[in-house]
């Protein structure tokens, strides 16, 4: 039931396939003679300095996959010098996640209840979390058929979503906000100082929004397929919402990336950095934080043999000519 939950998706599954199955339809074209040399995959983003661009997605309830829980995730992305995105549905306190040491930006779905909002994105603050990643794909639930047919609605006893735990000590259920809109984002550069993505852009007119209304970078992403099955693979609509952007602000892809070479496609498409979800869970449920650790780590030895063979020596050199629609 656990396993079905962090592999399932939404509906048939149509976007949690398509999202691998866009980067077998991708081809690259690789450069020769450029005189690399070593790589260079750091990569700076909000004033952090990363040692690679493949970041861990948010995700839900790491207590189910390991002991030791999203704690342990944090300490391998710390270990492999990049961030976690911190899961609002988090099985364990911001505060505990934080002690690993590492860089992270929270996740926050955004409450019908300001108040509370407000509350948890100063928890986040205080625990050191660099940026807010706001998921806005999610005005209601996504249908997981997986977990209907499961019956899994709840956490087992002893389990709980810590960072909704309010001032009370009572665990607020996540609330889907189908008022949410821009005013909102308005509302929370308002009360934050923190950068602001949003997660789940698909649409390149929202991108061009999301940049008049101020925010700090994109997501390109379509929840992984857990919400609107149908939706458009992610690496696919990737290159219209970089164009929309225009380099005015950072866009970032998860969805569907397995590979060192799906790295550099993403990239190359006009990513500045990618985020995993389903591989760093993988990880963590083999070997806790040093599996995740090593999932990263292989991720970014992928990438960098790539990028060799491709002719690119840093992210930046990876342009759309490096990749073209296979047939």
């Amino acid at each position: 039931m656990h396993a079905d939950f962090f592999a399932g998706g939404a509906g048939a599954e149509r976007t949690l396939r398509d999202n691998l199955d866009a980067y077998d339809r991708l081809r690259i074209v690789p450069r020769v003679l450029r005189a690399t040399g070593d790589r260079d995959l750091r990569t700076t983003l909000f004033g952090t300095r990363l040692a690679t661009p493949v970041l861990v997605a948010p995700t839900a309830f790491h207590l189910l996959a390991h002991p030791g829980g999203e704690a342990a995730t944090a300490e391998g992305a710390a270990a492999a010098g990049t961030v976690m995105v911190v899961s609002m549905a988090a099985t364990q306190p911001v505060e505990r996640i934080a002690e690993a040491g590492g860089p992270l930006w929270f996740q926050l779905y955004p409450q019908p209840d300001l108040g509370f909002t407000a509350a948890v994105v100063k928890r986040a603050e205080a625990a050191g979390c660099r940026a807010l990643v706001v998921t806005v794909d999610s005005p209601v639930f996504g249908r997981r058929e997986r977990d209907l047919r499961h019956g899994f609605t709840a956490l087992p006893d002893g389990l709980a979503c810590e960072n909704m735990r309010d001032g009370t000590g009572r665990v607020r259920d996540i609330a889907m906000d189908a008022t949410l809109g821009w005013d909102r984002i308005g509302w929370l550069r308002e009360i934050t100082g923190l950068p602001i993505l949003l997660k789940g852009i698909l649409h390149p007119a929202d991108a061009r929004l999301a940049v008049g209304h101020g925010v700090d970078g994109v997501i390109v992403s379509n929840h992984g397929g857990r919400q609107l099955d149908g939706a458009l693979a992610t690496i696919d609509a990737l290159p219209a919402v970089a164009e929309a952007v225009g380099g005015r602000i950072p866009v970032l892809v998860d969805g569907g990336i397995r590979r060192g070479t799906d790295v550099l496609i993403a990239l190359a498409r006009g990513a500045a950095a990618v985020l995993v979800g389903r591989p760093v869970l993988d990880g963590l449920v083999r070997n806790g934080a040093d599996g995740v650790r090593d999932q990263l780590r292989t991720l970014t030895a992928d990438l960098d043999h790539a990028m060799a063979l491709a002719g690119a020596k840093r992210p930046a050199d990876l342009s759309p000519d490096l990749v073209r629609v296979a047939g």
